[in-house]
């Protein structure tokens, strides 16, 4: 599996960004749970978002709750991350990651296979 992230960049507070993250190298990518992550320097990666295989379940850190939106498109195998209402806090690199496993709960998932990442930077 190869995933890339793509969208990352400088923001203003307030405003928003959008990432988009292509899955390639196996079929089905409508049977894979995929989320969202984050590590800030210094900082622990943390967890963003995930999104269930079915598009029916999201899950949200609490950082984000309110702000962000996890979506997948299966038919471009590709899920998106929309960033609204933009803090400075939020300036890390953003990874993409599948869980391995097919049809799993989204709310406990596993992630084996990780993006390379993508710089967002809030200016203040």
């Amino acid at each position: 599996v190869q995933l890339q992230a793509s969208g990352g960049g400088l923001g203003q507070t307030g405003g928003s960004l959008r990432l988009s993250c292509a899955f390639s190298g196996r079929r089905f990518f409508s049977s894979y749970v995929m989320g969202w992550f984050r590590q800030a320097p210094g900082k622990e990666r943390e967890f963003v978002a995930s999104i269930s295989w079915d598009d029916v379940r999201t899950y949200y850190g609490d950082s984000v709750k309110g702000r962000f939106t996890i979506s997948r498109d299966n038919s471009k195998n590709t899920v998106y991350l929309q960033m609204n209402s933009l803090k400075p806090e939020d300036t890390a690199v953003y990874y993409c990651a599948a869980d391995g496993r097919l049809y799993s709960d989204a709310e406990f998932a596993t992630y084996d296979y990780w993006g390379q990442g993508t710089q967002v930077t809030v200016s203040s």
